[in-house]
């Protein structure tokens, strides 16, 4: 019956995204109609979601930067938010005990382990909110992302800790497996491309799991190690590139599995609201902590809005404290709706914050420090009358053509700090600033140049862009990239000069080879 079991995985989540939110709360209801129609292998599905929670934290570890997480805005902010949402969680746990005894908890060990497991964002939902934004190297998401990373960790922590066995002693000798980085890249760039790397990520991702409970450690700790040790390598990109979909794929199978541990009855429903309810406190926590730590307030409000639903990762401390008899499997149900009802709650907020930011960011400037952090210092982009907004492959090529044309007065603006220093010793005249933010239009000067290129992650976050530069009336002109036809003709319809990569991309080849060998008149 697993067929059948997929497509009411389809079908949910496909209204779900229809609706403008994310397929994981269709994942979870398909999960609950299987279970209520007794359809589907529970041991198959609880193996396919074992190894997408392994795929989940080996990504995690490619794309994990050590820097980033120990910047005090990440650590001391994460570290915060739980020492102040965890007390706030508990009281709402005994109350909830008090009034519905099915939900009550033996001791205080278990009400904090849960309190904990609803102390953590969902990654997987802020990850989503910043690809589809186009921001995912923004600073506000490094920020997000390097808090959703530490939560991860502490979550791995337990689940280390929970264990029936004390670790081997030869689990000391783990660490030395980061001598095996230069080989693992080694095998990685044999592999080049296609099938053969992502038959690499999974054998590593499982592979290691394998090893690490050999050891009596939690397989998931032996897949996060082995993503960090392969991390911050050129060939890491594309091996997460292939990991991702997979990931996904797979990760589908632990939202199902949620269903199976039962149906939620009426007191489990009023539970899940009331959490809901104190899911609104979150965000105004991270952004008061945010502010504190010298953000900017658009910077906080962007980050915190990420950072607004309740964890599929509390879900995976659930059900491990459930299979450990710390928790009922009623409380593991009931988290799984709190969830959902988050995500329902966040994803409006996370649609509009942009609008919003632009309604009412004087207001919250005002709640900003007077000094801030380097990163957040607005940034000079001098007499320059061209400049490039995102500075990858395209446009980076297209600032070093200019060059070439208009000689110096051509600035390029980067949203990945560590991409414009990187820029700088190349020597581009680069500069930090995200082409979305308000802020940076209104007081860099950016919307007094004369040409203005536009070439960023994808067609929502170039939108955003030129949506900003009509607000504040530029005066001079956009171009921007297009990659299908039905985006150049939006493009268009808003008065840019667009330029199609796929439809052109045969032009300027033929204008290379022209150029190359010299027949150009």
């Amino acid at each position: 019956m697993e067929p059948i079991v997929i497509l009411l995985a389809f079908i949910a989540g496909l209204a779900f995204k229809r609706f403008g939110y994310p397929p994981m709360p269709g994942y979870l209801l398909a999960g609950f109609v299987a279970h209520a129609l007794d359809l589907g292998d529970i041991g198959l599905i609880s193996a396919i979601a074992d190894i997408g929670l392994l795929l989940l934290l080996f990504t995690i570890g490619l794309k994990l930067n050590i820097r980033e997480i120990l910047m005090p805005q990440v650590w001391g902010v994460a570290g915060l938010q739980m020492a102040i949402a965890v007390p706030l969680t508990a009281v709402v746990i005994l109350f909830s005990g008090i009034l519905f005894p099915i939900l009550a908890l033996q001791d205080s060990v278990s009400v904090w382990t849960l309190a904990f497991a609803l102390s953590f964002s969902s990654t997987v939902f802020a990850v989503k909110i910043f690809e589809d934004r186009g921001e995912s190297a923004a600073f506000h998401a490094q920020l997000a992302v390097g808090i959703l990373v530490i939560q991860d960790i502490l979550a791995v922590i337990y689940l280390v800790l929970s264990g029936d066995h004390l670790p081997s002693l030869w689990a000391l000798a783990l660490p030395l497996l980061l001598l095996l980085r230069p080989f693992l890249l080694w095998l990685l760039r044999v592999g080049r491309h296609g099938e053969l790397v992502t038959l690499f990520g999974f054998g590593v991702a499982l592979g290691s799991a394998e090893l690490f409970e050999a050891f009596n450690l939690k397989g998931g700790l032996g897949a996060l190690f082995l993503g960090l040790a392969l991390s911050n390598a050129p060939q890491t990109k594309e091996l997460y590139r292939h990991m991702i979909g997979l990931k996904d794929l797979f990760l589908i199978g632990f939202f199902l599995q949620i269903g199976f541990y039962g149906l939620p009855t009426g007191h489990m429903w009023l539970v899940a609201l009331t959490l809901g309810v104190l899911i609104f406190i979150r965000p105004l926590i991270y952004y008061l902590l945010f502010v504190a730590f010298r953000l900017r307030a658009r910077t906080s409000l962007l980050a915190s809005s990420a950072l607004f639903s309740y964890s599929e990762f509390g879900l995976v401390v659930a059900a491990f404290a459930v299979s450990d008899g710390v928790l009922s499997p009623e409380w593991l149900t009931t988290i799984a709706l709190a969830v959902t009802i988050s995500f329902f709650l966040a994803t409006p907020l996370n649609t509009r914050v942009h609008q919003l930011y632009s309604r009412y960011g004087p207001i919250l400037q005002k709640t900003e420090r007077d000094s801030r952090i380097t990163a957040e210092v607005p940034s000079d982009l001098g007499d320059a009358d061209i400049v490039v907004l995102g500075m990858g492959r395209v446009g980076k090529g297209a600032y070093e053509r200019l060059r070439e044309i208009y000689g110096d007065g051509i600035v390029g603006v980067e949203e990945n700090l560590q991409k414009v220093l990187a820029h700088r010793n190349l020597g581009f005249n680069c500069v930090h600033g995200d082409a979305s933010d308000y802020d940076f239009w209104a007081h860099s000067g950016l919307k007094d140049r004369k040409l203005v290129l536009i070439s960023l992650t994808n067609h929502v976050e170039n939108l955003t862009a030129v949506e900003l530069a009509k607000e504040l009336r530029f005066a001079g002109n956009i171009a921007v990239v297009s990659r299908f036809p039905d985006e150049l003709e939006e493009l268009k319809s808003l008065g840019c000069i667009t330029f199609n990569l796929f439809g052109e991309a045969g032009h300027g080849f033929a204008e290379h080879v022209v150029d190359q060998l010299g027949l150009s008149n």
